[in-house]
């Protein structure tokens, strides 16, 4: 039986297996720096010792006067809501059931723009009666059967037929449901009846009038929707709701002491424990041809993992706990001039925390990743890397920025300066705002009574 539940999972793409992703093709060259850096090598080591000297050569006046004209498309983050839509209840509760990563720290009762309020919790003690139940680890249950299978027809006996024109349709293809019960379901019915019935058991009742709404969530690369739910939550601006991982709750809790202090001989920072195979041949790359240190399982070049409170120990957050990674990742990457950030997949809009983390931590990211990243970053505060022509080309100009104060210092003039392009709204559409928001949608849907 574990042979035909895996092959139906298999071939109604239930399950996917990782594929590599097609290292970034490197295209053009960089633009240069609008400061007139100097042609003499200044490796410095003192963060305020290039602010300093960027401040007397350029400037903020000056950086906003150069800065080019920012195209970037604002299609890419969703706009909040107007109190002009009516809003259909003015309280609305949600009901976190399921969830893997979602912060403790999400839990409160906010007030919300247009006088709505909203109360988030994980304890079905403070929501009794919830208006919305939140799924992030897994789906919501089924609830909006095919009409022409489902008809009149008992629930399990529905499900059965909606997961055999899956398989069939994965089969055989379109054509095929014409024939559906005409020979199909002799096929596949055996099979069927043995996944549905625990299927069935697994889940919890289909939403019906006056139940909660379903919300599900998923910012994984593959954005992939239930079909299920009346409300989905994922990183994109198409999605019912977006959130973006630019956020402070992606790294709530960690060790935020940033160092003025940078090294000097090892100029980039990198650290990955999923060694996905076309990441680590383009880490390599580039890696190879700089100085580095490369914390994690992947590449690592400093004697294993979970050294870098060896390196710096006044990252420790409290010296009675045994520290995790990431309790200190901030920190350690603050000692860096550089750090690499590539994402798992290279898809439109999926800029992770991978790039925010190295902007929060007062470094300069060299990032691999998202076509659109320019739409959720501020301007001229990140190096990209599928603007070389070659990974030689990156390597030189990267060293050359890091022996260059005034040019360094111009990555960071955006939080000087206040400059933050699309950045501000990213934020604003990030999980730190994600409560309100989602009740908002869940208000104008009507709650239970959609």
């Amino acid at each position: 039986m574990s042979f035909f539940t895996f092959f139906f999972l298999f071939i109604s793409g239930f399950l996917q297996f990782p594929t590599p992703a097609t290292p970034t093709t490197i295209q053009s060259s960089s633009s240069s720096s609008l400061g007139s850096s100097s042609s003499i090598p200044d490796p410095f080591k003192d963060i305020f010792y290039a602010f300093n000297k960027w401040d007397t050569q350029l400037g903020c006046p000056l950086f906003k006067q150069k800065l080019p004209i920012q195209n970037h498309s604002v299609s890419s983050i969703q706009t909040s809501g107007t109190c002009t839509t009516q809003l259909k209840l003015t309280h609305v509760s949600v009901l976190v059931k399921k969830w893997t990563w979602l912060p403790d720290n999400l839990e409160n009762l906010y007030s919300c723009p247009c006088g709505l309020t909203c109360l988030w919790t994980k304890s079905s003690v403070l929501v009794d009666h919830p208006d919305a139940l939140l799924f992030e680890t897994v789906t919501p249950p089924l609830q909006k059967w095919d009409i022409g299978l489902c008809l009149g027809l008992p629930e399990q006996q529905c499900i059965k037929n909606v997961l055999l024109l899956g398989i069939c349709h994965k089969l055989l293809g379109k054509k095929f449901v014409v024939h559906f019960n005409l020979w199909g379901a002799l096929v596949y019915y055996e099979i069927i009846d043995i996944l549905v019935s625990k299927v069935v058991r697994s889940l919890p009742p289909a939403r019906r009038s006056g139940d909660p709404l379903r919300v599900y969530m998923d910012l994984e690369a593959g954005r992939k929707r239930s079909g299920f739910e009346d409300l989905f939550i994922g990183y994109h601006a198409e999605d019912d709701v977006q959130s973006t991982y630019a956020g402070a709750l992606f790294h709530n809790g960690r060790n935020y002491q940033v160092s003025s202090r940078k090294n000097n001989d090892t100029l980039v920072y990198w650290s990955s424990s999923r060694c996905l195979s076309s990441r680590n041949q383009l880490a390599n790359r580039l890696l190879s041809l700089l100085p580095h240190h490369s914390f994690g399982k992947c590449l690592n070049n400093v004697g294993g993992p979970n050294k870098a409170l060896s390196f710096y120990p006044e990252c420790a957050n409290d010296a009675s706990i045994t520290p995790k990674w990431w309790d200190h990742l901030h920190c350690a990457m603050s000692h860096y001039k550089f750090v690499l950030a590539i994402e798992n997949t290279m898809t439109e809009s999926y800029v992770t925390e991978k790039l925010f983390y190295a902007l929060d931590s007062g470094s300069v990211p060299i990032y691999f990743g998202a076509p659109n990243v320019w739409d959720f970053v501020p301007p001229k505060s990140i190096i990209d890397g599928s603007k070389f022509r070659s990974m030689e080309e990156l390597a030189s100009y990267v060293k050359r920025v890091g022996n260059d104060p005034v040019a360094y210092a111009e990555y960071h003039a955006w939080r000087r300066c206040g400059v933050m392009g699309n950045y501000g709204k990213a934020r604003a559409t990030s999980l730190d705002t994600l409560p309100c928001r989602l009740c908002e949608a869940i208000s104008r849907k009507g709650g239970r009574n959609a």
